[in-house]
């Protein structure tokens, strides 16, 4: 582990997306504490990447935060909760606890992870989520992810009226839909009750697109690189629309 540089803190730095923005951070010099609940993953990231600080912690309870901020022994750049949410269905039939528990990881987690790294926040350090389009686009068939992802846009709202004085920004950025597994397990329902296959349903949602594509992790990383700019101080409270062009409405 190298010594010096400053910190990220990025929760859900295992997965698809979270992998591809942890090697965006190394590359623009940062070190990286990724928190996650599985050790071995963890460690597995930890043994690709040196810069790679693991933390063993669960975001979606309070005790995170004494653990995650043990970790953090110099000034930290930018947080990152990019932590998803469970699969659990349309508005019609997820369960309370569903949506719960996608406001315990998506808000709650975020604010968790803000709280740990308050003491080492400097001037323009930044505070990101990593939210969703469902959050502005709403449907009947991701009934976790959206409304989620609209309460973080609230709360990083907030987030960036109360830091705001201190030099520090907020940030979502909402990407599309991107060809995932778990892409493909939120549609798996829409596709049912359409009597479609999957493959035609996710040709249908990249017909939704004016480009006609899904968003990509790399595209998302470089999304995060950019903030990491002092330049980007001007977008703070805002949320960062990287949906392919698929939201129609203003603003």
């Amino acid at each position: 582990m190298a010594t010096g540089k400053e910190l990220a803190l990025i929760a859900g730095g295992t997965g698809a997306f979270g992998q591809v923005i942890v090697e965006k951070l190394i590359a623009r010099g940062l070190s990286v504490v990724v928190v996650g609940r599985r050790v071995a993953e963890l460690e597995a990231l930890a043994v690709k990447h040196p810069e790679v600080i693991p933390c063993v912690a669960d975001i979606g309870e309070d005790a995170a935060i004494a653990q995650i901020s043990a970790k953090l022994d110099r000034p930290v750049r930018i947080v990152i909760n990019a932590a998803g949410v469970p699969v659990a269905g349309g508005v019609m039939s997820v369960t309370t606890d569903a949506i719960l528990q996608a406001i315990n990881i998506k808000v709650a987690g975020f604010l968790r992870l803000v709280r740990a790294a308050d003491a080492q926040l400097v001037k323009h350090s930044r505070l990101v989520a990593i939210g969703g389009h469902y959050g502005l686009e709403p449907t009947a068939y991701a009934a976790t992810a959206g409304v989620g992802n609209a309460a973080l846009m609230n709360l990083s709202r907030q987030l960036s009226l109360a830091y705001g004085p201190r030099g520090i920004t907020s940030h979502v950025i909402a990407p599309g839909p991107a060809d995932t597994e778990r892409l493909r397990n939120v549609l798996a329902a829409n596709a049912t009750l359409k009597g479609l296959s999957l493959a035609e349903v996710l040709t249908e949602l990249k017909g939704e697109s004016s480009l006609g594509q899904f968003t990509t992790p790399q595209q998302v990383a470089w999304a995060v690189g950019l903030l990491v700019d002092e330049e980007a101080d001007a977008m703070t409270g805002s949320t960062f629309m990287l949906d392919s062009g698929r939201r129609r409405g203003l603003p």
